[in-house]
């Protein structure tokens, strides 16, 4: 009896034990597939969380540019809004001109903008060079040099009928008589090898003036013109000038002389009375 209640003892303890341990073997079971469960449910959300995250984060890039774009967009006819009202403020505040006075510019033509076309130095030049007329001009000395003469008479050049005189004076004395009716010019100047009246003093030119006879046409009382000889005095272009009665000769012209004027040359202070011999 007791080895039979001993066996029902033990068999009890064991299915007992068995139990528990099947018990515990169950919660472990169950604990494990808890947290597998955990686990599997975590990952796809967290999976699903980054990839929500991603969609979030790539679209929110274009969106910023979009942003940005739109503020640029926005900014750029804003700004130039501004501009255009802060000109047209300034066109306005200015006073506008008609249209009448406003100039147009010419139209420039196209021959300014080219240039002259270079000249062939290999043709001939038929222009005047001065050198016949230097050649003509000029007077061989007895020492081989030669001087160009300043003044050539023109073709009414006449020898006076009258016979015409002057006087020269150094204040109230006088000096010498000069007859200037033997040929049609007299070279007055400081040059003795080309000029007919010889002038010392320093302020005259070399070639200082010349006096010259000229068969000129005036008219008579009743109208009817008639030849005459007159004498001139033409100034060479002198440092000091040519002074009749006082007054100084335009230069390179014929200056009309008359009997009883009182020509100087330079700053001279020696006088030239001309006169003719039917002068009173």
């Amino acid at each position: 009896m007791e080895r039979a209640d001993y066996e029902r003892d033990s068999d009890r303890r064991r299915n007992n034990d068995d139990d528990d341990r099947r018990a515990r073997h169950d919660d472990y079971r169950r604990r494990d597939g808890h947290r597998d469960r955990d686990r599997d449910s975590r990952r796809p959300n967290r999976e699903r969380d980054r990839e929500g995250q991603d969609d979030h984060d790539r679209p929110s890039r274009p969106n910023r540019e979009r942003g940005r774009d739109g503020r640029d967009d926005g900014d750029r006819p804003s700004r130039r809004r501004s501009r255009d009202f802060a000109v047209s403020s300034r066109r306005s505040a200015s006073p506008k001109r008609p249209s009448s006075i406003q100039p147009s510019a010419p139209p420039r033509s196209s021959s300014q903008s080219k240039s002259p076309p270079p000249i062939d130095k290999a043709k001939p030049n038929f222009a005047n060079s001065g050198l016949l007329a230097a050649e003509t001009n000029a007077v061989k000395l007895t020492d081989g040099t030669s001087t160009i003469l300043k003044y050539n008479e023109p073709p009414e050049a006449r020898k006076p009928t009258l016979g015409w005189r002057l006087y020269v004076f150094k204040g109230s004395e006088q000096l010498e008589l000069l007859h200037i009716h033997r040929q049609s010019a007299y070279l007055i100047g400081r040059d003795r090898t080309v000029t007919d009246i010889l002038i010392e003093h320093p302020s005259c030119s070399k070639q200082h003036a010349v006096i010259q006879h000229r068969q000129v046409m005036e008219k008579d009382e009743f109208g009817a013109s008639k030849s005459k000889n007159k004498p001139f005095i033409i100034d060479l272009e002198s440092t000091n000038s040519t002074h009749v009665n006082d007054e100084a000769i335009p230069t390179s012209r014929f200056y009309e002389l008359k009997a009883g004027d009182v020509i100087k040359f330079g700053l001279s202070n020696r006088e030239y009375v001309l006169l003719h011999d039917d002068a009173t």
